[in-house]
């Protein structure tokens, strides 16, 4: 039925072009009651032609929702960009965040403030270098804590076959209102004990990107358990910081 209905829609809608190019063709013939009319409905018309062009270039100039789309090394044998980055979440934001509160199901806020100015809300990326459809907006207001992080808790499959001559890399596009650090601290579990490596943000260079070379840490392949990262903001007070995406890839390190 739906098919139907699309091929006689089609149908009208030629019909419709063709009877509006027809009139276009004789309007230097027409009496001029009937071309008063025409002219009344040919803008009626293009009102609405105007609105549809208008929300469909907007829309599909975005990123495409659920888009997994962005530059990998050469061998990477796992990627992911986290769903906050990915595809619109159920609560968009949240204000007074508290420690280990959560938006979405991998992103968690740390803080040991007594009075929580933070929050937290997922938008959507419209600019024309966002591969990424969402970003992550970060408001400081007054902070009176020690530390601020933002952890990302990384998939089953990140350490599936995770082995020591793997390297992790993850880029981000960070935007700030004034200048601050922000460290990437690379955590594995691997039984009883975890592995930490932590990089800086190179937020001055174009490329925002640190990699985690496995081959100088003690970790002990046969017991991997879970990985995550955390972002560690240094002196965040009165500054809003977006992520404008966050992805992860893995590729075995080039064996000299």
């Amino acid at each position: 039925m739906a098919q139907g209905s699309s091929f006689f829609q089609r149908l009208f809608q030629k019909g419709a072009a063709r009877q509006w190019a027809r009139m276009a063709r004789k309007a230097e013939r027409t009496d001029l009651p009937t071309l008063r009319a025409q002219r009344r409905s040919a803008r009626s018309l293009r009102q609405h032609l105007d609105a549809l062009i208008s929300v469909a270039e907007s829309r599909l100039a975005l990123p495409m929702i659920g888009s997994n789309a962005f530059p990998k090394p050469h061998g990477t044998d796992w990627s992911w960009r986290p769903q906050l980055w990915r595809e619109p979440i159920a609560v968009k934001g949240r204000a007074a965040v508290e420690n280990k509160e959560m938006l979405g199901d991998e992103v968690t806020l740390f803080h040991d403030c007594r009075i929580s100015e933070l929050t937290l809300r997922q938008l959507r990326n419209n600019r024309d270098k966002d591969l990424a459809p969402f970003g992550l907006r970060m408001d400081v207001f007054r902070f009176d804590g020690s530390f601020l992080s933002l952890v990302v808790d990384l998939p089953p499959e990140s350490v599936d076959g995770l082995k020591r001559n793997h390297v992790i890399r993850v880029d981000t596009i960070v935007e700030m209102e004034k200048p601050l650090e922000i460290f990437a601290r690379l955590n594995i579990r691997h039984g009883p004990n975890t592995e930490q490596i932590v990089r800086e943000l190179p937020l001055r260079e174009e490329d925002i990107r640190v990699e985690f070379d496995l081959a100088y840490s003690n970790l002990n392949e046969k017991r991997v358990e879970q990985m995550w990262l955390d972002l560690i903001f240094e002196g965040p007070e009165m500054n809003q910081v977006i992520l404008r995406d966050v992805t992860f890839s893995r590729r075995p390190r080039a064996e000299f």
